[in-house]
C-alpha cells in the first residue's frame, strides 16, 4: 500500500508539474477592446484555444486609443485591441504561434503587431482565403521588422 501511495503522490506531482509548466508556456494575456468589436473577441477565443489565459477588458474609444500610445504604439502600428503579456505588447490579430516564439525568444522590443485588421488574420475571416499580412516585431526605438509572414 506503501508503494501505491507513493507512486500515486508522484504521479500526480508529474501531472501537477506538467499543466503548470503548459499553462506557464502559453501565459495570461490582458486585452484592452471596445465593447463593440466581435473581432476582438474571436481573436481571444483563438488565443483560448491555443492554451493561453485572456483577461478582456472593454474601453470606451478614447481610452483604449491613449493606451496604445502609452504602450509606445505608432500610428500605422495600431488595430482594434491591445494585448499585454509577460512585458510585452501584442496589437491586433496576431496569431498565438507567433506570441508563444515572441515569449520563447524574448527579444529586445515592445512586442508584436498585426496592424490594421487583415482578412484571415485570427478572428477576422476564414484563414483559407486570407490576405497576406505581416507580423511584426515592434523595436523599443519605434521601428519594426518582419516577425512572420502569412501568405
Amino acid at each position: 500500500m506503501k508503494t501505491f501511495n507513493r507512486l500515486a503522490r508522484a504521479a500526480a506531482f508529474t501531472a501537477l508539474a506538467l499543466i503548470s509548466q503548459a499553462a506557464w508556456a502559453a501565459g495570461s494575456i490582458k486585452v484592452l477592446k471596445s465593447a463593440s468589436c466581435g473581432c476582438c473577441v474571436a481573436w481571444g477565443n483563438h488565443m483560448r484555444e491555443a492554451g493561453f489565459t485572456v483577461a478582456e477588458r472593454d474601453l470606451p474609444l478614447a481610452d483604449l486609443n491613449a493606451a496604445k500610445v502609452e504602450a509606445g504604439l505608432k500610428p500605422g502600428q495600431t488595430s482594434c485591441h491591445t494585448g499585454h503579456i509577460n512585458g510585452y505588447v501584442i496589437e491586433g490579430h496576431v496569431p498565438a504561434r507567433e506570441v508563444k516564439r515572441l515569449l520563447e525568444e524574448r527579444p529586445d522590443a515592445i512586442g508584436l503587431t498585426v496592424p490594421d485588421m487583415p482578412y484571415g488574420s485570427p478572428g477576422m475571416g476564414d484563414m483559407a482565403d486570407a490576405d497576406p499580412y505581416d507580423v511584426l516585431l515592434l523595436k523599443r526605438d519605434g521601428s519594426t521588422e518582419i516577425y512572420a509572414s502569412y501568405r
